[in-house]
C-alpha cells in the first residue's frame, strides 16, 4: 500500500534485485525494513508511478513538478544544456525534441480540463540516463474519442496515437506529435516505454512490430520514461 503496487509486482522485484527483501522466518514470508521502504519511495520512477496512479490527488516534490507549460520549458531547456556536456549536439536535440512532445502533449490536451492536479511530473538522471514524465490528466482514449469516437479501449488509442496522422488543429490532434516520437526512437538509440489508461507499450531503436500491453493497474493520465 505505501509503495502504490502489487504483491505480484514486489514478487517480481525482489526476484530482479530492483526491490529486495529480507526473509525471518522458514515461513518463506517477504519483509521489507522502513528505511529501506523510504529510500525506494523517494526513487523518482517509483515516485512518479505513485503519483500517478494515487486516488488522493497531491502536488509532487517540487524539484519534479512543472505546474504550468513555463516552468516545463524552462526545465526542458536546462535539460537540453546538461545533456550537450556529454552528447553530440543532433542527439541532445533529438532526446529534447521527444521529451518537449510528451510533455507538451499533456497541458495542450488537458488544457481546461485537469480532473485534480494540472502540469506535469518531470525528473531525469543524467547517471542513469533516463527521463521521466507524467500527468494526472484525461488520458489518450479521453482525447483521441474527439476526433475517433469509434475507439473503446485504451489499447487502440495508444495504438491509434502512434501509429496513424491525424489531421486537425486548434489544439492539434493527439497523434502526430508520438508518431513524430516513436519515428526518433525508433531510428535511433533511444528506448521508450509509454502508458496510458491500462496500456503500456515499449519502443525501441530497430524495432518494427507494435505490441500494445494491458496491465492491471490502470493510470488516469500518461506515464513515460525515456532512456538513451
Amino acid at each position: 500500500k505505501i509503495l502504490g503496487v502489487s504483491i505480484d509486482t514486489l514478487r517480481r522485484w525482489d526476484k530482479s534485485g530492483k526491490f529486495s527483501s529480507v526473509r525471518i522466518s522458514s515461513g518463506g514470508n517477504r519483509y521489507y525494513r522502513k528505511p529501506d521502504v523510504d529510500l525506494f519511495i523517494k526513487e523518482p520512477l517509483a515516485m512518479a508511478q505513485k503519483w500517478a496512479t494515487s486516488a488522493s490527488a497531491y502536488e509532487p516534490d517540487q524539484k519534479y513538478y512543472c505546474k504550468t507549460r513555463d516552468v516545463f520549458q524552462a526545465r526542458l531547456e536546462h535539460l537540453q544544456s546538461e545533456l550537450s556536456k556529454d552528447t553530440n549536439k543532433m542527439y541532445t536535440s533529438l532526446i529534447s525534441a521527444i521529451t518537449g512532445e510528451i510533455g507538451n502533449n499533456s497541458f495542450d490536451h488537458n488544457l481546461g480540463n485537469w480532473p485534480d492536479i494540472l502540469g506535469i511530473y518531470f525528473s531525469y538522471s543524467l547517471t542513469e540516463r533516463k527521463i521521466i514524465l507524467a500527468d494526472r490528466g484525461l488520458g489518450i482514449l479521453f482525447t483521441l474519442k474527439k476526433v475517433k469516437p469509434a475507439l473503446k479501449s485504451h489499447k487502440d488509442a495508444l495504438k491509434v496515437a502512434f501509429t496513424e496522422t491525424i489531421s486537425g488543429r486548434a489544439p492539434e490532434s493527439r497523434g502526430n506529435g508520438l508518431k513524430f516520437v516513436r519515428n526518433i526512437v525508433t531510428q535511433n538509440p533511444i528506448k521508450l516505454t509509454f502508458q496510458t489508461g491500462n496500456a503500456f507499450l515499449e519502443l525501441q531503436q530497430g524495432k518494427q512490430d507494435f505490441e500494445v500491453e494491458i496491465l492491471t493497474r490502470s493510470i488516469p493520465g500518461c506515464l513515460a520514461v525515456i532512456e538513451y
